[in-house]
């Protein structure tokens, strides 16, 4: 009896969607099984892309399964994958269902780097697929039925959610398809379609009367609900209007068909007879106007006939009064249907392609307890280094143990002769020479990879402004200036962090030329140092003192404190516990996460005991350089003084000091090198990120420009051409009335301009005719009065040419069969543009072509009416 309405696909142009994810996870990932693992899962997430969206579909489950399939992995990477402009850049284009394109250009379309609008438009095939499915089925059987029921409202939901969330999703205009008015009202067709299968298994299950006429009702109203919605709207197809207009009469018709039968069992005769005529009307109205997309010859004619016999009954038994339509009880409603909600996963069959790959929030959260426990280990490590560099610092100034070792007067002490194997071993000074003169190039290498990626920035944002001057309000899309903010905060920081390892650079030069001849001197033999340093009497008498036992007793002590500090940096660096599942659980049981209570509450846990060791050992430290300081008074007290003793210990603390420098000086160095080695890697990725959104942007741009131009070509062209001054007059040399503007010339393009109707033939007397041939040729011929007009039609003006043309639909040209010479007016320019539609009239005198002008412009106008012009078809 009726056709259903089936959407369109929406057509997506192909993206490699494995590229940009395995480039996201190699950056964000670990090498190793894991990584490779998740780079296949994106192939794999390409490849049924390209299944579910680069072919056509059958109009079958199994492709509908594929479509579902598809829209729940979107679903499922959306947290993981921070799909974005600046981010992981994937452009999405996808075509406007409904718009069938021009002559010069596409169909509309839409090119967003947002998941969110490709879900849309997966969403939106998934409803379209299956309302293709739902229309194939077949409705004569159960199965069919509640396969077509399901199948509309599974795509009334789909459209529906679409509806709810596109705004959201895009934070733009939407294409018009996916807009939420035409979206809504696709959900709104969808849900009356379910609702007449339900109706139609109602009548084929011979239910009763009464509830088939509130099926078909609430379908006649969600019918018309629906036809409400877009009446005024040009969104959908032509072809749909028509149908939802003929579907809401004819289940209307429907209602009051089987409400007449419950009449007639109630004994209701009259209304039976008023519903029916009723349902006749609406019919009658049905076949008249929408016969060409709904054939109801069946339901006439069973309308029809029940209408006859309940008429034939009334007039010969019951005689009962046929009340009018507007004293009918109005007829119930009964839903069956409703939409279904989109709850992923919407297939049976899904399986997570990144199922071991934790969502980005939990990424973000790991990231951030990772930063605060980095900061954590490092604060407890510079406090245990500072409280050694002090302690350094303390037994160089007091020159122990150097003091008392030095028993002889001109021998090396010991602890001299250890500082100075150490920093030969090390490589001495060579080894900083060496450290010191890489630094430059790693720094220079580094600057040059910041500046190559902020230079592919400013040059594509100084072309997205050059061409958004040019377009203006055209140029759609997010300027380059707000979206490369964060990437360009990024390189701020990376610059500020560029200037600081320079100062410190600088620092550590300054300090090394202050060291460097006392390290040097460390460097040497044995011999040469003991040269160098001043020979003086040794303090025999102090050696064996009670003094001297409690120095060496808490230098000891100092050493092991060392030692502990040295054993408690490494524990600190080896602790690891993954915060993953912790971030996972919460999320789980929360839906967010709180990484702040828990990461501090964790840190306290794992460190709170490594904690309390370090400021055990900066305690314990200070107490002891206070008791080595007071025993050092002491010594100094019993020790015998004079110049050339005081200049050997000056000499020995130097060389304790150098020792302290020098491996201080090293440690700085490689940590510098480190450094920049780092940095290197992380301005690569930065590079990376950068050239990857500026091609993006790329394309993007290439293809936007080549939208505005075919969007410019199918605009129609109309420039205003000013008329010159004498076509402005009028033959009596006044000018019109009319307005001082030009008037623009007429537009043609599209469609091509059609012959002017032809007016009846103006009646020419015998005489007139006469003259007309016997008259010689140079001179006008007289022409005769014209034929009185008929009576209440206005006279046409005198001297005046006829406003539209007449003549034979052939061309009349010399030696074509027919050919009559035909008079011109005297201003005719047969290569006149558009001459028989131009706004003013032509000149009222004619001449023959190729004929001197009239000498007497009083003479009458010529009686022929010029030759239509017929423009090539």
């Amino acid at each position: 009896m009726t056709n259903f309405i089936s959407v369109q696909l929406k057509k997506a142009a192909e993206v490699d969607l494995a590229k940009p994810l395995c480039k996201f996870i190699q950056q964000s990932y670990p090498g190793g099984d894991a990584q490779a693992e998740h780079c296949r899962a994106a192939e794999e997430l390409s490849k049924l892309r390209k299944s579910a969206l680069g072919r056509p579909l059958d109009k079958h489950e199994s492709a509908l399964e594929t479509l579902l399939r598809y829209y729940d992995q979107l679903c499922s990477i959306e947290p993981k994958f921070p799909f974005s402009e600046n981010q992981v850049c994937v452009t999405f284009t996808w075509k406007d269902a409904f718009d069938k394109g021009s002559l010069f250009g596409g169909s509309a379309k839409l090119a967003l780097a947002s998941l969110g609008y490709e879900k849309t438009c997966v969403l939106f095939n998934c409803g379209a697929l299956a309302s293709q499915i739902a229309a194939e089925q077949n409705l004569d059987n159960d199965e069919g039925l509640k396969a077509a029921a399901k199948h509309y409202q599974f795509a009334s939901g789909a459209f529906q959610h679409i509806k709810d969330t596109v705004l959201s999703a895009l934070n733009r205009e939407p294409t018009v398809d996916i807009s939420p008015d035409t979206v809504g009202t696709l959900s709104l067709i969808m849900l009356a379609q379910a609702q007449e299968v339900f109706f139609l298994k109602a009548t084929r299950d011979k239910m009763k009367d009464g509830i088939i006429a509130k099926l078909a009702n609430q379908a006649a109203d969600y019918y018309g609900d629906a036809y409400k919605q877009c009446q005024y709207k040009d969104t959908l197809p032509k072809e749909v209007f028509p149908v939802l207009a003929a579907k809401h009469c004819i289940m209307q018709a429907n209602a009051e068909y089987h409400q007449s039968i419950l009449a007639k069992q109630q004994k209701k005769f009259g209304e039976e007879i008023g519903r029916l005529q009723h349902a006749a009307d609406l019919v009658k109205t049905v076949a008249s106007r929408y016969d060409e997309y709904i054939n109801v010859k069946d339901l006439v004619d069973k309308i029809n006939r029940a209408l006859t016999a309940a008429k034939k009954d009334n007039d010969f038994i019951y005689h009962d009064r046929v009340p009018d339509l507007k004293d009918l009880e109005s007829i119930g409603k009964a839903s069956l249907v409703k939409s279904t909600p989109v709850v992923v996963p919407l297939s049976q069959k899904f399986t997570d392609l990144f199922e071991k790959m934790v969502p980005l929030q939990v990424q973000q959260s790991v990231s951030v307890y990772n930063q605060r426990k980095a900061d954590l280990v490092n604060r407890l490590i510079a406090q245990m280094r500072e409280a050694t560099n002090l302690a350094n610092g303390v037994l160089a100034s007091l020159n122990l143990p150097a003091a008392i070792e030095d028993v002889s007067g001109d021998t090396v002490p010991q602890s001299i002769l250890t500082k100075s194997k150490s920093v030969i071993e090390q490589g001495g000074i060579q080894t900083v020479d060496q450290l010191i003169k890489d630094l430059p190039e790693l720094l220079q290498r580094n600057k040059e990879i910041l500046d190559e990626s902020l230079r592919l920035l400013d040059e594509e944002e100084a072309t997205d402004n050059d061409l958004r001057t040019k377009f203006k309000e055209r140029w759609q899309r997010t300027p380059s200036n707000e979206l490369y903010k964060p990437l360009r905060a990024e390189g701020a920081n990376y610059h500020s962090i560029l200037d600081k390892a320079v100062q410190a650079d600088g620092q550590v030069r300054e300090r090394y030329q202050s060291h460097r001849d006392t390290i040097a001197l460390l460097c040497k033999p044995e011999a040469e140092l003991n040269a160098a340093i001043p020979s003086a009497n040794p303090a025999k008498t102090l050696q064996g003192s009670e003094v001297v036992n409690v120095l060496r007793t808490l230098l000891a002590n100092l050493d092991e404190v060392k030692k502990e500090r040295e054993q408690l940096e490494n524990d600190l660096k080896s602790v690891n516990f993954d915060m993953t599942s912790k971030f996972l659980t919460a999320l789980a049981q929360d839906g967010a996460i709180n990484e702040e209570a828990i990461s501090v509450t964790e840190l306290d846990r794992i460190y709170g005991s490594y904690t309390q060791k370090v400021q055990e050992s900066l305690k314990k430290q200070e107490e002891l350089l206070k008791n080595i300081q007071n025993a050092h008074q002491d010594f100094s007290k019993m020790k015998q003084s004079n110049n050339e003793s005081n200049l050997r210990e000056e000499v020995l603390k130097n060389l304790a000091v150098a020792n302290d420098n020098f491996v201080e000086l090293v440690a700085n160095l490689k940590e510098g090198t480190k450094f920049y080695n780092e940095l290197t890697e992380i301005l690569l990725k930065f590079q990376n990120k950068c050239s990857d959104i500026v091609f993006a942007r790329k394309t993007e741009r290439d293809e936007l420009l080549k939208d505005l131009q075919q969007s410019i070509a199918r605009e129609p062209s109309a420039p205003s051409i000013p008329l010159p001054t004498y076509q402005t007059t009028s033959a009596g040399g006044s000018k019109p009335a009319a307005s001082s503007a030009p008037t623009p010339a007429p537009r043609t393009m599209g469609t091509k301009p059609q012959p002017p109707a032809r007016p009846p033939p103006p009646v020419i007397s015998a005489a007139s005719s006469s003259s007309s041939t016997s008259a010689p040729s140079g001179t006008a011929p007289a022409a005769a009065p014209a034929a009185p007009p008929a009576p209440g039609a206005s006279a046409p003006a005198a001297n005046t040419a006829p406003s539209q043309a007449q003549g034979p639909p052939y061309p009349t040209y010399p030696g074509y069969p027919g050919y009559c010479q035909m008079p011109m007016p005297m201003g005719y320019n047969p290569y006149m543009y558009g001459q028989y539609n131009l706004p003013y009239a032509p000149s009222p005198v004619y001449q023959n072509p190729g004929q001197a002008p009239y000498p007497t412009p009083q003479q009458p106008g010529y009686l022929f009416p010029q030759q239509p012009y017929y423009p090539q078809q």
